[in-house]
């Protein structure tokens, strides 16, 4: 598999425990570990939302965490990437219908990839991780266009008000 060769920066991770068993958060550290080393994808586990581009998110949203959930995912700078691990976070699992849990992530934010799974495996975390790595890239580059087509556009507008100005343009009559 060829991972994205052309990206600018290393994406950086953040990760997020929205009130789980801390299973998922296990097999997260053991990606950081010798023997996954997710960090050779070129991401790094940070712990700051305003310089990161994936959060990472575990275990079902409750109460307590939504409206950190929800801050967080604001703070973040754009284009970002939302991972849902474990089936705790992609549908609230086995605590979905207890007093304290509002359910899965996509209830509150958007989701761009689902790592399914109770107690999910390093390899899947790796796999969601790199289609998360396909989806910034496909972000950053929607995004770019976007403001390249905004400046075509002010470039446009400003040669046809000088036009304007110096009298080539006479206004049309109403």
């Amino acid at each position: 598999m060829k991972l994205a060769p052309y990206r600018k920066k290393s994406p950086w991770i953040l990760h997020f425990n929205a009130g789980g068993c801390n299973g998922c958060d296990i097999e997260i550290l053991a990606c950081l570990g010798p023997k996954y080393d997710i960090e050779r994808f070129g991401m790094i586990n940070t712990g700051n939302p305003k310089q990161s581009d994936v959060l990472l998110i575990t275990g079902p949203v409750t109460k307590r965490t939504r409206e950190r959930l929800v801050e967080i995912y604001a703070q973040m700078p754009e284009p970002k990437v939302v991972i849902s691990c474990g089936a705790c976070a992609c549908t609230g699992g086995v605590f979905r219908g207890m007093y304290n849990c509002e359910g899965g992530v996509d209830q509150f934010i958007p989701v761009d990839v689902y790592v399914c799974g109770c107690g999910t495996r390093p390899e899947q975390i790796i796999d969601g991780v790199v289609q998360a790595l396909g989806i910034l890239e496909k972000k950053t580059r929607a995004m770019e266009e976007s403001v390249r087509l905004k400046k075509e556009a002010l470039k446009e507008g400003e040669q046809i008000n000088r036009r304007h100005v110096a009298g080539e343009i006479k206004p049309a009559l109403t």
